[in-house]
């Protein structure tokens, strides 16, 4: 009689153990993968002992947390700063983390229940905040600037006017993006893994969403390995392997999902001063760095700097068809061309419309001194912004061409559903 009251009790423990783990994957893959990139970047050189802060500060802004930049010098001065990026490496790997445990114990079950599911999110939501809120009182540092001589040094010291510049992770917006990005990462996940039994109520959705949705994170994921595979190479083949390896540790979808929308026609605008060093391709830091005004990024100002931009739109071009045949061959059998065209299309716009916003760039530093000059006077601003509404048309369009096509090339390929000819 006391066996059944000991499982009961047992199965609880269990499904929050399963949500621990969830939890503490993706945190430890963003840990290590940002204190990887941070100590390739030379990070672990900063004084006062803030590696640890910079490592939990770049995963704050990993899952959409806010990172508030503040600064001083004294009764005679100020300094400015802001930055907005997303260190899209330190991302993906918790991403990946985070799925690949939620949805293990799913794959045993033949069926899913609504209740069980969203128990299942709810008990991972709770202690991803807790995790979160332990990493945003770690997330907070204060540096002092050097003036560049000891001479301005011993000056600023003397005025009182010595810049200091300190970050601190803000705890509502990080918990609340936070938690918005664990939430669609998981929806995304469930979505994504045709192992994962979905809730009779979602069933109905299954055929439209799942195989687009699957073809449009494997593009993805296809752009990242190919990307990886092109900076290993330049990274035993180049000089500044620090910084290569840093780019690919905290950077590298930023880069590949750039070149994704730049191969499909998108636009990016931006600028980089000259006196920041900017760890890019030397064709794309080419076109940022713009003396007056700002910088239109894509394929024809690409191709000015370097003549082998055209195999941007050929991976692109190529890889769309590819997402189109997986479409229509993950869809089951007499699902019509048209459905796999607008299923597509939506597809695409919506992953471009997530690229072109995670691709971001907002960053800007400076001092001002005596009240003179602008905060930006000695430091610069670098600023990368998508054009939006181009690369959701973009979306519409390829993804209407890549999925009519897709299912034409699929018509010969047996698909769930269809029985053997001759039967």
């Amino acid at each position: 009689m006391s066996q059944p009251p000991r499982t009961a009790a047992r199965h609880p423990v269990r499904a929050w153990g399963e949500a621990l783990a969830a939890v503490a994957a993706g945190m430890a893959a963003m840990a290590v993968v940002a204190a990887l990139g941070l100590w390739a970047a030379g990070a672990d050189g900063l004084p006062g002992g803030a590696f640890p802060s910079v490592v939990a500060a770049t995963m704050v802004t990993a899952v959409g947390g806010s990172v508030e930049l503040s600064g001083g010098a004294g009764a005679f001065g100020r300094t400015g700063a802001s930055l907005d990026v997303v260190p899209l490496s330190v991302t993906l790997a918790g991403a990946l983390a985070v799925a690949a445990v939620f949805l293990r114990p799913l794959r045993h079950h033949a069926v899913a229940r609504g209740g069980e599911l969203l128990a299942r999110v709810a008990r991972t939501a709770v202690l991803w905040l807790v995790a979160l809120a332990l990493l945003t009182r770690a997330a907070r540092h204060t540096f002092r600037i050097e003036l560049g001589s000891s001479v301005l040094d011993e000056i600023g010291a003397a005025l009182g006017a010595t810049p200091t510049v300190g970050f601190r992770a803000a705890a509502v917006p990080t918990l609340g993006l936070g938690l918005l990005w664990l939430l669609v990462l998981l929806a995304v996940a469930v979505a994504v893994s045709r192992g994962t039994p979905l809730p009779s109520r979602l069933l109905r959705f299954q055929d439209a969403v799942r195989p687009a949705a699957f073809a449009m994170v494997a593009v993805l994921l296809a752009y990242v390995a190919a990307g990886l595979l092109v900076g290993l190479v330049v990274l035993g083949t180049h000089g500044h392997r620090d910084r290569t390896l840093a780019v690919l540790l905290l950077g590298l979808p930023n880069l590949a999902w750039l070149a994704f929308g730049v191969g499909l026609g998108g636009s990016w605008e931006g600028r980089v001063p000259d006196s920041i060093g900017l760890p890019v391709p030397q064709a794309l830091a080419a076109v940022l760095r713009v003396r007056n005004g700002t910088a239109t990024v894509n394929y024809a100002s690409l191709s000015q700097q370097d003549g082998r931009a055209w195999l941007l739109v050929v991976l692109a071009a190529a890889a769309l068809l590819a997402a189109g045949f997986v479409t229509a061959v993950r869809s089951p059998a007499g699902t019509r061309p048209w459905h796999h065209a607008t299923r597509l299309a939506v597809a695409l716009a919506l992953t471009l419309l997530v690229v072109g916003l995670l691709t971001r760039i907002s960053a800007r530093f400076g001092l001002s001194l005596l009240g003179l000059g602008d905060v930006s006077a000695f430091g610069g601003e670098v600023t990368l912004r998508p054009r939006l509404w181009g690369l959701l048309g973009l979306g519409v369009v390829w993804g209407l061409v890549a999925g009519t096509v897709g299912s034409v090339l699929a018509r010969r390929v047996r698909r769930r559903g269809e029985l053997p000819s001759g039967r």
